[in-house]
């Protein structure tokens, strides 16, 4: 089986216009109205357009979509697994029809591709994830994305490429799937099997993909995902830096490393034949295929999405029909006695064997604790240390939310004192009702701006956590969606600890010094969270206090106390 068979579907797309009329597109795009890709719709454009999707041409009209969902076919029956859609707001979905032309824009308003509008609609995102993801639980990534980030209009139609988004990152490691193949062909590669990863990589992992090469004798390309991953999954920018120095460990002129720019929907079985017709249109003939691949872990009851072997049994029910050789993964465990990796099923069960899990690793490097040489190479977890110091060197937000009148910011600055008596990192504020002044002075109340507001809060924490400060947030936030949205936007960065003021709504009542209840119940104030509007309790906050009959003082001692047992300060 050599590398260079047809792509999936026959032709290895390129949307792109010719050179010759970019021009025109740039200057005709200027009369369209656009739309602001997502940073997922950036991903998936960039792949549409340099043929990764290939046989896809654009993001998908109603019919594809439909035949996706349902049957993992495109309407002329070709296997696709995956939805890749457009999804925009109900605003901007009135503003088009059927025949348009709309210019897509990166947000900087750089022009990426015009689209030529063949089907607006709006999706059943229920049947979308039971049937994509097997679930509706929001537990599952993809599933809350879905429900919470994804616009619910989509359009679909035929895609004009002009400008490929831009990357300032690691430039020589980015191929188009032309590109690949070209350098495969260059190289004599006549097999090439893919290893899919998110994660960094360690000496079980060149242990297994040096193993599954040499036994399909088939050169070895990594292919690490650089778009969108897991929430709370190592930065792209660290893992790429540890794949080149494992690169090093390889034997010369057998493999090659290359980003691939995908927004993964940690899909589990589908998502592991989308993968696998990804790296078919690359050039490759063999995909190596994990223990529970592109899983998403556990469900809200804490049972695993999907069963550990069932991407490999979808790939072997679609063999034929994909045209790409799947690989087994083999679990590689370290056998003390020999000092060696080796394949766990052929391990005696009376033999001593070594292994580190992901959540052990976590702890290792969140505690400063000596990582061993037989997991991985020091160069490795030197990158590693480097963007993921110690939890006490990190910085953190402490997210108060509860009812108006819980006493969410007296306690927030009792803690903000006590953390800056003891020092060692700046301590910043945001209370609700100074961002309202200061940050959000023209939002209202609606939901819409009340989302918005917190998510402002979010972004100004994210910032200074990311920068090794801590920041102490006392909003309100009554939607569990947003206090998950903002949770995702800081755990990548450093410490999230969600605090719920859980004081009754009579004391809280009773403390009220502005008489906004009283408003709230005679109906002079509308919307008013807790009596006309929901406030949704978090249901696995880090901490939870009452303060009716707990001093700030005290509050903000057991937090304090908290924030050591996680190992935030020391």
């Amino acid at each position: 089986m050599g590398a260079f068979k047809e792509p999936h579907g026959g032709e290895l797309k390129n949307l792109y216009l010719p050179d010759s009329e970019r021009d025109a597109e740039k200057r005709r795009a200027r009369d369209l109205v656009s739309w602001d890709l997502t940073m997922r719709q950036l991903c998936d454009i960039e792949l549409l357009l340099n043929g990764a999707f290939s046989p896809l041409e654009g993001f998908m009209d109603k019919g594809d979509y439909q035949g996706v969902v349902r049957e993992m076919r495109l309407g002329n029956g070709v296997l696709w697994p995956m939805p890749v859609t457009l999804d925009v707001t109900e605003d901007f979905a009135g503003s088009i029809s059927d025949g348009d032309t709309i210019a897509l824009r990166d947000q900087e308003g750089v022009l990426i591709a015009t689209l030529e509008v063949s089907s607006i609609y709006r999706p059943d995102k229920a049947l979308e994830a039971r049937s994509v993801f097997g679930t509706e639980d929001e537990a599952h990534p993809a599933v809350h994305y879905l429900m919470h980030n994804a616009h619910p209009v989509y359009v679909g139609g035929r895609l004009r490429g002009v400008e490929a988004p831009n990357h300032y990152d690691f430039k020589h490691l980015r191929d188009t799937p032309k590109e690949m193949r070209d350098r495969f062909q260059k190289l004599g590669w006549r097999k090439v099997v893919a290893f899919q990863t998110r994660n960094p990589m360690h000496r079980a992992h060149l242990e297994l993909t040096f193993r599954a090469a040499k036994d399909v004798e088939a050169n070895l390309l990594l292919h690490p995902v650089v778009g969108m991953t897991k929430p709370g999954d190592v930065d792209h920018f660290t893992r790429v830096r540890c794949y080149e120095h494992l690169l090093a460990h390889y034997p010369e002129q057998t493999t090659a490393l290359s980003l691939l720019p995908l927004a993964m929907r940690m899909g589990g079985p589908r998502e592991a034949l989308w993968h696998a017709i990804i790296r078919k249109n690359y050039g490759c003939t063999h995909f190596i295929v994990g223990r529970d691949h592109a899983g998403p872990g556990k469900d809200s009851t804490g049972k695993p999405f999907y069963g550990p072997y069932d991407a490999q049994h979808l790939m072997q029910e679609h063999a034929e029909e994909l045209g790409i050789t799947m690989v087994p993964f083999k679990n590689m465990v370290y056998v003390e006695d020999r000092a060696q990796y080796m394949p766990e099923d052929e391990v005696d069960e009376n033999t001593r064997t070594l292994s580190l899990s992901g959540t052990e690793l976590r702890r290792r490097l969140q505690e400063g604790v000596e990582i061993p040489e037989w997991f991985s190479f020091p160069e490795v977890v030197e990158e590693l240390r480097r963007t993921h110091p110690p939890r006490h060197r990190q910085g953190f937000t402490v997210f108060f939310t509860g009812l108006s009148g819980s006493g969410k910011s007296t306690v927030a600055n009792a803690l903000m004192v006590k953390l800056m008596e003891m020092g060692g990192r700046p301590v910043t504020l945001l209370d609700g009702d100074v961002v309202r002044k200061h940050l959000s002075s023209e939002l209202g109340f609606s939901k819409e701006h009340r989302d918005l507001n917190i998510l402002r809060i979010g972004y100004v924490a994210s910032e200074i956590t990311k920068n090794g400060g801590i920041a102490i947030c006392a909003p309100i936030a009554p939607y569990t969606a947003t206090r998950r949205q903002v949770r995702d936007m800081i755990e990548p960065l450093g410490g999230f600890i969600e605090i719920h003021v859980a004081t009754p709504l009579e004391v809280c009542e009773e403390r009220d010094r502005k008489g906004l209840y009283a408003k709230a119940r005679a109906g002079i104030i509308k919307g008013f969270t807790g009596i006309s509007d929901p406030y949704e309790e978090p249901q696995n906050p880090e901490m939870r206090i009452d303060t009716t009959e707990l001093t700030p003082d005290l509050a903000a001692h057991r937090i304090i106390v908290k924030l050591e047992s996680l190992g935030f300060i020391r």
